[in-house]
């Protein structure tokens, strides 16, 4: 089970830190990936860590303004959002899938967290 927490309000320029917890698996044999999505709109891939090395992708509207890192043994993900636009606006979801690779289809990730929204204004 995946725990999305630290969604909220936030002017343009400010910064969330959003947590991905997991329970009753071993968070670092997984690669997690994190999602977003607005009314609308399809659930798109936001930002990626592999399992094992570490290794990170990002979204080309958030490189440079998102970090996402792991700390395995409290078995959570997180990602720092610095930077926040109103077009990151979006219900942003935690997922997690076997294997090393770092996909973008969210079809490619078994696990999922519910969502926490993030609402940056204007």
């Amino acid at each position: 089970q995946l725990q999305a927490s630290g969604g909220g309000l936030v002017q343009t320029g400010g910064s969330l830190r959003l947590s991905c917890a997991a329970s009753g698996r071993t968070f670092s044999s997984y690669t997690v990936g994190w999602f977003r999505q607005a009314p609308g709109k399809e659930r798109e891939f936001v930002a990626g860590i592999s399992r094992s090395e570490g290794r990170t992708s990002y979204a080309d509207s958030v490189k440079g303004r998102f970090t996402i890192s792991r700390e395995n043994a409290k078995n959570t993900v997180y990602l720092q959002m610095n930077s926040l636009k109103p077009e990151d606006t979006a219900l942003y979801y935690c997922a997690a899938r076997d294997g090393g690779v770092i996909y973008e289809s969210p079809r490619s990730y078994t696990y999922w967290g519910q969502g926490t929204q993030v609402t940056v204004s204007s």
